[in-house]
Formats: structure tokens, C-alpha cells, sequence
């Protein structure tokens, strides 16, 4: 299924980026400079989380409309528990490894701050997602998400689509304005512990779950055959790609002048308020927009464009999201996310404990981590290399089958 091909090599894309992002030298390293977001206000996280609500959509409303809502609802809060017990089992490990590793405590202290086992208040503030280690914090969003994802399919398959996101853009512009703060506050000053941290967020999950809750309509409108893709994104339709260009070619300097510190300080002041990541300001989501449909316009339309140079950069897009590492990591995109939590606290750990290191060593370090995030879709997929019950048959793995 070639649709679920695609989208499995862009979540591996985003998770190798991710890794690449994540992993933390003395001194920095150069593959942290090889990214899209660079050039436009556009990160790994935002697709990721996208296209998890993309495949939510898209599945559980099939798995609703042939056994009923409510077992419907009940796959969703199992798959949300299982991701549960995943996110608590990696900040067990790590702090299991705080206890035996020397000097862990101190090397991961701006990571985790002040958190040890001996603390109930801080453990039952992880426990709630109130308190989220650094790089811990994307599977709490997306779980958090899932619990309210069986009722806004149902909405979608009622045809309340507008609905769903209209209350979407609501409780985004309710963050932008703060007003999750008259919450957040008092939960702050209650889960407040020595190292001065309380609630610990690098997502402000009003602001982000527009770019899940917009997937989700989105997948769910497929499933349901509402939308007419290969007619919206027509070769022959040029207006979208043109608009999406400009707007990405507006925000090019932008990008540029903020990654390298060059915007003149007055129109820092103005800018920030417009491009705060935690919120997913508008900024982020105007460049959000115009990039995913942008390439979503390359995929459906591009290969079929009159023009060579489009037709060129289509088939290379589609050439690398094709890639069979991708595509692997994609398929089990959430379990190598957690993977990759280890990976990149093991390499943190071990930069602390060394002298600084070359770059070729940072680098050669870097791909070797990138390699590493196969195991545990390897694991997972064992069934088609190892050999089973006597027979080296492969048993094919549905590609898409789990969001």
C-alpha cells in the first residue's frame, strides 16, 4: 500500500533528523546544521506528530465503522496505555541508570533536574506528564491527544469535521494568549520541588494539538472518502503550490536572519511574539502549512507536471521517503522514538564524561546512532529475517497497521 509506504518513510525521515537534532556535544557538531529548519520555520516534531494524527485518523475509522464505536474507542485507549507504560519505562530506565552510572546525576542534572526515586512528589509529577524530562516529551503530548481522538473521529464520521476543527483553532489561539496559565499556575506551585521546577513542557499542548487534531480530521476524511486528493492536487493546479512557495520564500530570510543572530534587535522584539516554538505560534503554523502542502502537492501532483524540473524534484522526493531504512524506522515509528531517548541520554552521558571530541568523532558517533535506531524495528520485524520454526520463509508485516 504505497500510500502508507510514503507516509511510514516520512515519519523514519523525521525520526533520523530528530536523532540528529537530539544528540548533544561539548562544542556542538555539523550535522545539526544539515536540516530543513534552517531554511523555514519547520520542524521534525511538527511532521512527526502530524502524521501520527494522520494514521489515527485514518485507521481507527475503519476499525469504527466495521466493529462500532466503541471498540473503536477502547483500540485507541489500549494503544494510548501501551504507549503509556513505554514513556514511564524509559524514565525508569534512565534513572535506574542515574543510580549505577558515576557522575550520571550530574552530567543529565539540566535534563532531569532534581529526580531521583527517592522523591514521590517529582515521580508522581512524571507519572502525570506534568513533569517531562527533556526529549521525554513528545510521547506525553500525543498520549494525552489520543484520549480525546475516539470522540473527534466520531465527529468526523458524523460529518462534524468542521466542528472538531473549529474547536481546534479555538483552543490554539487560547494558547497563544496564555490563558492555559490559569491552570498551569497552581499545578506549578504545587508540584514545585528544590531545583525550582514544577510543571517542565517544551509543548504547550494547546498550541500543538491543532497540528494533531488536523491530521486526525484529515486521515479520517480519507478513510471516509471525503476527499478528492489526486482532484485538489492537479498537476494542472498551480495556484496551491505557487502560493505555498511565496509564503516559504517570505519566511526564508527570516529563518536565515534568526538561526544566525543577523535580525536587528527592534524587529526581534516584534518577531518573537509571533514565532514562540512551545506555542506553535502563528509564525510556525503559517510555515507549517504552506511546507506540508507544498509537499503533499510534489507526491500527488508533481510526478505528472509538464515541466521537467518539477517532475525531477518530485521523483526525488519520493525516491528518499521510498527508502527501505525509512521506511522500516516509520513502520515502527514510536517504539524507535523511545529508542532514540536512550540513545541520545547514553551519548550525552558519555560526551560528559570526555575530554571534548573531534568532530570526525561526533560524526562517526552520529551515524553509528542512526544505524542504532534499527534495532528495535529489527526486533520487531524479526519474524522476516530470522528464521522461524525451521523455515527461512519471510512473513510479510502489514506496512501501516499500527498509528
Amino acid at each position: 500500500m504505497k500510500r502508507y509506504d510514503l507516509i511510514d518513510g516520512m515519519r523514519g525521515y523525521f525520526l533520523v533528523f530528530m536523532l540528529i537534532n537530539h544528540l548533544v556535544f561539548a562544542g556542538g557538531y555539523w550535522l545539526v546544521n544539515i536540516n530543513h529548519n534552517q531554511l523555514a520555520f519547520v520542524e521534525d516534531a511538527q511532521g512527526f506528530v502530524f502524521l501520527s494524527g494522520l494514521l489515527i485518523g485514518m485507521v481507527y475509522v475503519r476499525k469504527m465503522a466495521k466493529n462500532g464505536y466503541a471498540a473503536g474507542r477502547q483500540a485507541i485507549y489500549s494503544r494510548a496505555f501501551e504507549l503509556y507504560r513505554y514513556a514511564m519505562g524509559i524514565v525508569i530506565c534512565v534513572l535506574a541508570a542515574q543510580i549505577f552510572l558515576p557522575g550520571a546525576y550530574y552530567v543529565w542534572y539540566n535534563w532531569l533536574g532534581y529526580t531521583t526515586f527517592d522523591d514521590p512528589l517529582r515521580l508522581a509529577a512524571i507519572a502525570t506528564f506534568v513533569f517531562q524530562p527533556t526529549f521525554m516529551d513528545i510521547l506525553p503530548q500525543y498520549i494525552i491527544y489520543m484520549l480525546f481522538a475516539p470522540m473527534l473521529v466520531k465527529l468526523v464520521i458524523d460529518g462534524k469535521w468542521a466542528h472538531v476543527m473549529a474547536g481546534s483553532l479555538i483552543l490554539w489561539m487560547a494558547g497563544q494568549l496564555g490563558l492555559q496559565k490559569l491552570v498551569t499556575g497552581p499545578i506549578n506551585e504545587f508540584f514545585l520541588r528544590p531545583d525550582e521546577q514544577g510543571i517542565r513542557a517544551s509543548f504547550n499542548l494547546f498550541g500543538w494539538q491543532i497540528v494533531f487534531y488536523s491530521g486526525l480530521v484529515l486521515g479520517a476524511m480519507t478513510s471516509l472518502n471525503k476527499i478528492n486528493w489526486t482532484g485538489i492536487f492537479s498537476p494542472k493546479n498551480t495556484f496551491i503550490p505557487t502560493i505555498c512557495v511565496l509564503i516559504c520564500a517570505f519566511f526564508l530570510p527570516l529563518r536565515i536572519m534568526t538561526a544566525h543572530g543577523l535580525m536587528p534587535g527592534d524587529l526581534v522584539a516584534k518577531f518573537a511574539t509571533m514565532e514562540i516554538r512551545a506555542d506553535f505560534g502563528p509564525v510556525y503554523l503559517l510555515n507549517f502549512i504552506a511546507a506540508a502542502t507544498l509537499m503533499t502537492w510534489m507526491i500527488i501532483a508533481g510526478p505528472k507536471h509538464p515541466a521537467l524540473w518539477v517532475r525531477r524534484i518530485a521523483n526525488g522526493i519520493i525516491w528518499v521517503l521510498s527508502l527501505k531504512f525509512l521506511q522500516l524506522l516509520g513502520r515502527h515509528s514510536l517504539y524507535v522514538y523511545v529508542w532514540h531517548v536512550s540513545i541520545v541520554y547514553a551519548v550525552y552521558y558519555f560526551d560528559g564524561r570526555t575530554p571534548e571530541l573531534s568532530e570526525v568523532t561526533k560524526t562517526a558517533i552520529a551515524f553509528s546512532c542512526i544505524v542504532l535506531l534499527a534495532v528495535p524495528a529489527l526486533w520487531r520485524e524479526r519474524d522476516n529475517w530470522l528464521p522461524l520454526g525451521g523455515s527461512t520463509a519471510p512473513v510479510k508485516v502489514a506496512a501501516g497497521k499500527k498509528a
